[in-house]
């Protein structure tokens, strides 16, 4: 059960709400967002919950049926939108195009890379300045000098940035230059990660593990969100099966399936979710139909040359005419949804 709290709640109405709580024995945990305050509460005895709606302190009572309380779309029936500012939002009407290197690299790739998504009308770049890599020989990342360039560049242009942050205790160095904070495959289960980020009020992109559930990645979320922060993105980015013939397998069975467990906004990589350039552009546009908020793409001027996984990158000419074909086809799903709510 999640009791919202009003904003004014006095001492003496909460108390009477713990009272009422204790009575019937439940469980529960106070949890405040940048939003609201809430309290969860779990195990207790059967519960008329219009007595507890009806108590001073409590703005709005929902009994959620579901594992996971605060990210279920079973209490917040309307979809989450994450604004990130100057008009720019994941989640909603609009379908989100993010696309960027695997890996910064250096100051002169990211102005290339900044004005080609100035052309192409992309407002959001994704890119890599911590690298978790299987081999320890390979590159891992510009660092923190790098991340300062690439939020400097991007920002002079209203472009919004997104960066995978590795370690809780980098959070606070990286705060002032990012936008969304990305929690990567390998760290979607770091819960001492998750609860820092939830203490951040700055959105978080978080992926699904690489042989992660769709449970244990809104249990991740859960925790985010329980820790104070609820401005997540949800992102499906393959995970690790016996097939071998691509990198991943791209479940998006996981998009429709998330879009009805979640109001959180649900957002695609085809790059990691398939390993192969040629496989990017079909998954994206199925990524579409699916029913997800966006895709993050990896791009790169000449991926021969990349730093990382330019196997899976798209050169520019590729991204331009994928973005091409997004716009159409979010148009024509928008068209076929609008004749459907006729």
């Amino acid at each position: 059960m999640i009791i919202q709290l009003t904003k004014d709640t006095d001492t003496k109405s909460y108390e009477e709400l713990i009272q009422v709580l204790d009575k019937n024995k439940f469980q529960f945990r106070e949890v405040k967002t940048q939003l609201g305050s809430y309290l969860i509460a779990l195990e207790g005895n059967e519960t008329d919950i219009r007595k507890i709606g009806n108590l001073s302190a409590v703005k709005d009572v929902h009994a959620v049926n579901a594992k996971q309380q605060l990210v279920s779309s079973k209490w917040k029936t309307q979809p989450t939108v994450i604004d990130l500012g100057d008009g720019i939002q994941i989640g909603g009407r609009d379908f989100s195009v993010v696309a960027g290197p695997c890996s910064v690299e250096n100051a002169d790739q990211i102005k290339e890379m900044r004005d080609f998504m100035l052309e192409q009308q992309i407002s959001i770049m994704r890119g890599g300045v911590f690298k978790p890599r299987s081999s320890p020989y390979s590159y891992r990342g510009a660092g923190i000098e790098g991340l300062k360039y690439f939020s400097s560049l991007c920002h002079e242009q209203n472009i919004k940035i997104i960066t995978e942050v590795m370690e809780a205790e980098k959070i606070e160095a990286m705060y002032p230059y990012v936008d969304v904070f990305q929690v990567g495959a390998r760290n979607s289960q770091n819960f001492h990660l998750l609860d820092a980020l939830g203490k951040v009020d700055k959105p978080v992109l978080l992926k699904r593990g690489l042989s992660g559930t769709l449970d244990e990645l809104l249990f991740s979320a859960e925790y985010i969100f329980s820790g104070g922060n609820e401005r997540i993105i949800l992102c499906e980015r393959g995970i690790r099966t016996y097939e071998k013939a691509y990198r991943n397998t791209l479940d998006l069975n996981a998009v429709p399936m998330l879009k009805e467990k979640t109001h959180l906004p649900v957002v695609v990589d085809p790059s990691h979710g398939t390993g192969k350039r040629g496989m990017v552009e079909p998954l994206a546009l199925a990524s579409v139909m699916s029913g997800a908020d966006g895709i993050m793409v990896e791009i790169h001027k000449n991926p021969a040359k990349a730093f990382s996984d330019g196997e899976q990158s798209l050169n520019f000419n590729q991204m331009a005419e994928l973005n091409r074909k997004v716009i159409a086809t979010s148009q024509f799903l928008e068209g076929l949804n609008t004749q459907q709510s006729i």
